[in-house]
This record gives C-alpha cells, sequence and structure tokens, in this order.
C-alpha cells in the first residue's frame, strides 16, 4: 500500500517536470485578461437580466 503511494507520487512529480507544458508568461497574461473580460461579461448580463426582471416584478406586484 505505501509502496503504492510512493510510486504514484514519484510518477506524478516526474509527469509535472518533464511531460506537462507549462504556459509561458505572456500566455499566461492573455489567458488571464480574457477570463477577466468574459467574467466581467456574464456579470453584465446578469446585472441587466436581474433588473429587468425586478422591473417586470415590480410592474406585476406593485408596492
Amino acid at each position: 500500500m505505501l509502496s503504492n503511494l510512493s510510486l504514484y507520487i514519484k510518477e506524478s512529480y516526474n509527469e509535472l517536470l518533464n511531460k506537462v507544458t507549462w504556459p509561458t508568461f505572456p500566455a499566461l497574461q492573455s489567458s488571464t485578461i480574457v477570463v477577466l473580460i468574459a467574467s466581467l461579461i456574464i456579470a453584465l448580463i446578469i446585472f441587466i437580466m436581474d433588473a429587468i426582471s425586478k422591473n417586470v416584478l415590480d410592474l406585476i406586484y406593485p408596492g
């Protein structure tokens, strides 16, 4: 059991060092900007939908 865990950790470490392609810093920055812009757009869409539904419900249930 312990040898299996040790082998798993060693193989995982080796894979992270030798087989994984890590992004460059500029690629990481551009991906981060894309995610931030997409998040802002989605938040804006949700805010607009919320405001519209609030106004519709205020018309249906005044006061």
